[in-house]
């Protein structure tokens, strides 16, 4: 005989909809609020204007958490602590070159042997949700 704990998991289980059994997200790249944050404009920044702008910091790491949460958390790890599948990002340095190659990376994507690894967010992130992704990576600890 299943236990009564037992038998109301496995109901409960089976009646949820698919997509409730998700952990990090529906598996397609998600929008992100960036309410809060001050617009940077259309040209595209070579440095993370937040890591060094006190006043913005702490929002951009609150944005930047939910940004990666939705998008980046079921490949690169909960708290940005890969567990292999994907580069570890806290391990990125916080420099021109480095911030560039994340911009890159985040706008068009990674192909490796001919397969998508990472799809391209170009027209779906702003600037402001990829630098709050970026602050809320670097505010992680290694």
């Amino acid at each position: 005989m299943i236990p009564r704990s037992a038998a109301l998991a496995l109901v409960l289980f089976f009646a949820m909809p698919a997509t409730a059994a998700l952990a990090h997200g529906d598996g397609a790249p998600q929008p992100v609020d960036t309410t809060g944050l001050a617009p940077l404009g259309d040209e595209w920044l070579a440095i993370n204007p937040y890591r060094t702008d006190e006043k913005q910091r702490a929002a951009a790491i609150e944005i930047g958490s939910r940004g990666y949460n939705s998008n980046c958390a079921r490949c690169h790890g909960l708290e940005a602590k890969s567990g292999g599948m994907a580069p570890d990002l806290r391990e990125l340095g916080e420099g021109e070159t480095e911030d560039a190659w994340f911009i890159s990376r985040v706008l068009n994507g990674a192909t490796v042997g001919g397969r998508q690894k990472m799809p391209p967010f170009d027209g779906l992130l702003n600037q402001e949700a990829i630098w709050a992704i970026r602050t809320y990576i670097d505010s992680q600890p290694e």
